[in-house]
């Protein structure tokens, strides 16, 4: 008889995991509480994987051998809990992919700049000739490229939730960016539970993987004195990385792989600011790993297009110039985008805050900000923190208030920057929303 395998989620995840699920010779059934969008019920019905939508069917979830649940439902689910009460094991469509792959896998998560790092390192590999795919938060579906194409690396980028429910899962080449707060709302409001989740980006890892992680990073650093770290590892800094890893040395990135050594300046990068010159140098270290060579390294580092929605120059409009860091969900992320910027800002903010600190933002928002359009259902948080730091401070409720509000506001080599430091789905459907309604806005200008 087959093993019924239930699929909670009928997204990118969740329909590619019930592709490789039917491949794999499970029974397979989708159910989604919210409703699926048409693309994937077209795709499920040619597969003619049997589905429900805007509901669960206690029945048959609860008879499930296997269940793959997408990382957007909370643990704290009531279907979840239900599942657990009756040890049926709970996964994430990564773990289920993993054990039917046999590519090379190199997995990136952190708080900030991981979907950058993601790519960057995609585009030097394949531009060197790899046969590589791109899976997880971004590209297509990992269980699904595991049913149906013949890579030979995959380049992973990996959310926390994705993490949380992945067990017997193994990177080749893990990589840590950094660890800030984040997503505490899932987590109980305990750090140390979301940096151990961040942390199972190295399970199962063994002497003949690698570990590449930001030792510039204080979370990192204080949690690697509490572990044994059986991968070879590659840190990497700002400073001077006298080992194996990448440093900086007079504006000069090295990067140092056993007895190889690589070197560029950092004015030479197509991607600039501090996130970025550390994105740049874990790609560069993982691609050293991949032995790709010097002159193709260098080629991919400097002609890398930026990923849309980070830190994203779009436009200027009557000498303003307006960047789209609609992707900046947490307050570090806004901290990296400021610190980047050496005009004066006019700063639109808020969305869903996650349990945001925002005091770390304080000096660059006194040095830098001119004023804040608060674009959000509740922004009293926004008003606490800043009130006292910055005169102008203004309330709005759509991007076209908000983009009209900070044209008015700003002045020739004046920036206007979207960079909220909160989720989206207080005014809109995600974050690529957030940054598609900015941009059309300022067209509209």
């Amino acid at each position: 008889m087959k093993k019924r395998l239930i699929i909670l989620g009928a997204g990118e995840s969740g329909v590619g995991a019930a592709i490789l699920g039917q491949k794999e010779g499970y029974s397979v059934f989708v159910s989604d509480f919210g409703k699926i969008k048409d693309k994937y019920k077209t795709v499920l019905s040619e597969y003619s994987i049997e589905f429900e939508e805007e509901n669960h069917n206690e029945e048959i979830i609860l008879h499930a051998d296997l269940v793959v649940k997408s990382p957007g439902i909370p643990e704290k689910a009531p279907i979840v809990k239900k599942l657990k009460e009756r040890d049926i094991r709970v996964v994430s469509e990564i773990e289920f992919a993993c054990k039917y792959n046999s590519a090379k896998t190199i997995c990136i998560t952190g708080s900030n700049g991981k979907t950058t790092t993601t790519l960057l390192t995609y585009h030097i590999l394949k531009n060197a000739g790899l046969n590589v795919g791109l899976a997880g938060n971004v590209g297509k579906s990992f269980a699904r490229q595991v049913a149906e194409d013949n890579f030979s690396v995959y380049v992973i980028e990996l959310s926390s939730f994705q993490l949380d429910g992945m067990y017997d899962f193994k990177a080749d080449v893990a990589i840590l960016m950094n660890i800030t707060p984040d997503h505490l709302d899932r987590y109980d409001y305990s750090m140390q539970n979301y940096i151990d989740s961040k942390f199972r980006i190295i399970q199962n890892q063994i002497k003949s993987d690698y570990f590449v992680y930001c030792t510039d990073d204080k979370v990192i650093q204080s949690e690697l004195a509490k572990r044994k770290i059986k991968a070879c590892t590659f840190p990497f800094t700002l400073g001077n990385q006298s080992d194996n890893g990448a440093g900086i040395i007079e504006n000069q990135m090295i990067i140092k792989i056993n007895k190889k050594q690589f070197s560029m300046s950092i004015l030479d990068l197509s991607l600039h600011g501090k996130q970025n010159i550390y994105n740049s140098m874990a790609a560069g270290i993982t691609s050293m790993i991949f032995n790709i060579r010097n002159e193709q390294l260098r080629e991919s580092l400097s002609n890398f297009v930026g990923v849309e929605h980070r830190l994203e120059h779009f436009l200027k409009v009557h000498g303003i110039e307006f960047i789209n860091d609609s992707k900046a969900t947490n307050v570090n992320s806004t901290w990296y985008a400021l610190e980047s910027i050496n005009k004066p800002i006019v700063w639109i903010a808020g969305g869903i805050d996650k349990g945001n600190d925002y005091s770390m933002l304080f000096e660059l928002v006194k040095e830098k900000v001119k004023a804040i359009i608060c674009l959000g259902k509740d922004n009293s948080k926004l008003h606490i923190a800043f009130s006292d730091k910055i005169k102008n401070m203004i309330d709005v409720s759509s991007m076209e208030e908000a983009v009209k509000a900070a044209y008015y506001l700003a002045r020739n080599d004046d920036v206007v920057l979207l960079s909220p430091a909160c989720a989206s789905f207080d005014l809109f459907e995600n974050y690529e929303d957030r940054g598609a309604q900015f941009k059309r806005e300022v067209r509209n200008l």
